[in-house]
């Protein structure tokens, strides 16, 4: 019978895995999952990712194994490594996952595809989350997001068989090489999660039956929201469990609650977790569309916005979080711990950089992209360009540093956490600690401007002028004209009850 590869991308897993059950139906199955240079070297990629990915590709051997398979990792570009691979086990087919990724993926795919064109190699991609490919229009979307997510999971194929000159090879099957094999600096993120398929459904149990309960109510929080929020999102990212069944086991869950009662907190909670699942894909679907927005604003009106005058000092402070707003120099510095900071204080660092240091999207979401260990090419550029102001059509998000310790970390906790220098300064000055009096400073141990640094900025001022700007452009025709036509892309559509899909 004819062999039938399975190209793993980000779809490190075998449960709910169509391409993996489909080929396994057909023939022999030959798993093959591929380090690219072009990839684990690219402006928006992390050791930390690739620590992740090892991590589960270590649990997807396992799990191959268990049923009768193989994983092959390979290093090189592609399709060379395609090429290379099928002078020794040649191959009639290709099974895959789509990707929404960024544009190097997306090139890669395209190269892919016709290679296969021209070596009489079959090919075929199948859908795994609520993105539709060459979609016509943005009406009816979400209709196609609940048709995927309802229909049913994939099984697990019972038993796999590999090609049968597989041993005679010189290919070593299982084998992941370490970061520094590829070319790779050490993770430094020591407190990122840990990669995985079973770690995954580890993680929604404890969501869905212990942690979840008050999400809706902790979220916003990067106190509470650290065990509130869900924290399945980059093995949602890279595939080691599926939107689907992340879906379907919710709504299980929310049903089974429904029927008991003093459940409403935890109903409310799991019905606001499935609307950001929609919104997961509303997001990705943007770039699906339109991928140049990884590069250009969505209303091109914005072009010469913020281009030019870049202010590498402001950056770097940013950066570092060295900014002197405590709340974003802990969010900041959180994240390079562990790769994950709450959605809230995301849009906030991200509003910060774009309205108080006035900094244009593309290299603060090149850096940030590098820190999530969650990196979603589709929700972060769309994201990005939102809380940038540049979509055209979203309302003006602008955070008050201040106003969000003082309402998502009023007792300090988070930043005393991860700004030590602030950990003496008493709490009714931990949010502004430059209003400290110079003998206060003195005897808490904190001089500003020598152990914290002041304020980069002075936000009532810099945001004001930023808001101007935006909103000065807003009003012209060429802005509502750029508008109308974003909207008509991108622009979220009303669900039965009137409340739009974001």
């Amino acid at each position: 019978m004819a062999v039938q590869l399975v190209w793993f991308k980000k779809d490190l897993r075998v449960m709910d895995h169509q391409p993996l059950a489909r080929a396994a139906a057909c023939g022999p199955v030959l798993c093959v999952y591929v380090v690219e240079p072009a990839v684990i070297f690219a402006d928006d990629f992390d050791a930390s990712h690739q620590l992740f990915i090892n991590q589960c590709l270590q649990d997807l051997h396992q799990s191959l194994t268990y049923i009768g398979g193989s994983l092959l990792i390979m290093r090189g570009d592609l399709p060379d490594a395609f090429e290379t691979l099928r002078k020794t086990l040649p191959f009639e087919k290709i099974w895959c996952h789509e990707e929404t990724g960024n544009d190097i993926t997306y090139k890669r795919d395209l190269s892919v595809q016709a290679w296969c064109k021209k070596n009489g190699v079959r090919y075929e991609e199948m859908p795994q989350t609520g993105v539709v490919r060459r979609l016509a229009s943005r009406d009816g979307w979400s209709a196609k997001w609940f048709e995927r997510m309802k229909a049913p999971l994939t099984p697990v194929p019972t038993r796999l068989v590999l090609p049968e000159n597989i041993a005679a090879t010189e290919f070593s099957f299982g084998v992941i090489p370490t970061l520094a094999e590829v070319g790779l600096s050490p993770s430094t993120k020591p407190g990122a999660q840990h990669g995985g398929e079973a770690l995954a459904h580890e993680e929604l149990e404890s969501f869905l039956f212990q942690r979840g309960k008050n999400y809706r109510y902790e979220m916003s929080s990067p106190v509470t929201g650290e065990s509130s929020c869900s924290r399945l999102s980059p093995y949602l990212t890279f595939g080691a469990i599926s939107l689907r069944t992340v879906y379907q086991a919710s709504v299980e869950r929310r049903q089974s609650l429904s029927a008991l009662p003093g459940n409403g907190t935890w109903q409310k909670s799991l019905s606001s977790f499935e609307e950001r699942l929609v919104w997961h894909c509303h997001f990705m679907q943007k770039l699906e569309d339109e991928p140049a927005i990884e590069f250009h604003n969505m209303a091109r009106v914005y072009d010469d916005l913020r281009e030019g005058g870049f202010r590498q000092d402001y950056f770097d402070a940013w950066c570092e979080g060295m900014t002197g707003y405590p709340m974003i120099d802990a969010c900041m510095r959180a994240l390079k711990h562990s790769g994950w900071v709450n959605f809230r204080m995301r849009a906030m660092l991200v509003s910060f950089a774009s309205f108080d240091l006035w900094l244009h999207w593309r290299p603060t979401a090149l850096y940030l992209a590098k820190h999530f260990l969650d990196f979603e090419p589709g929700i972060h550029y769309s994201q990005f360009q939102m809380q940038a102001g540049t979509t055209g059509i979203n309302s003006i998000r602008v955070y008050s540093p201040i106003k969000q310790g003082l309402d998502q970390d009023p007792n300090g906790d988070f930043i005393r956490r991860y700004v030590p220098e602030l950990k003496n300064v008493p709490i009714e000055y931990l949010h502004q600690p430059e209003l400290m009096p110079p003998l206060f400073q003195q005897f808490h141990g904190c001089i500003i401007g020598k152990d914290y640094p002041a304020p980069i900025v002075d936000h009532t001022q810099s945001s004001k002028i930023a808001k101007d700007r935006i909103f000065a452009m807003r009003k012209t025709i060429e802005a509502n004209l750029d508008a109308d036509r974003v909207f008509k892309k991108h622009g979220s559509r009303k669900k039965p009850g009137g409340k739009a899909w974001r």
